[in-house]
């Protein structure tokens, strides 16, 4: 079982993602942007996946900006980055190291083989 932190502003696809993961056996805590991440991570709570939406409303700090604060803040966090919308060589190019990308929409297989793909290493 894998503790998977969530990062998703639109408050439907981030109940369905985590109940998609809650449904594999995994554990999910779900935040709404980077402040309420940012407060999960910096508890005393394991957390072995981020999966953060790249684009994140109402945030100075996109979903990779969080990613290098969460790997920061837990070295070997494994991330998997996701958005509907096109992402430039410049975001590709902040990707934390071994971190993955899923383009929204993607189905309930897509997701899982990414997870499995991540939490494998």
């Amino acid at each position: 079982m894998a503790i998977v932190l969530i990062v998703e502003d639109d408050a439907f696809i981030r109940e369905l993602a985590g109940m998609m993961v809650d449904g594999w056996g995994h554990h999910t805590f779900l935040a709404d942007g980077v402040d309420a991440a940012l407060r999960i991570l910096r508890a005393d709570q394991p957390i072995d996946l981020l999966f953060t939406d790249i684009y994140l409303h109402q945030s100075v700090h996109g979903g990779c900006e969080l990613a290098q604060l969460a790997v920061a803040l837990r070295p070997g966090l494994r991330v998997l980055y996701t958005t509907g919308n096109q992402i430039t060589d410049k975001m590709k190019n902040s990707f934390v190291v071994g971190g993955h990308y899923i383009r929204k929409p993607y189905t309930p297989q897509q997701l899982q083989i990414s997870y499995d793909k991540l939490l494998a290493v």
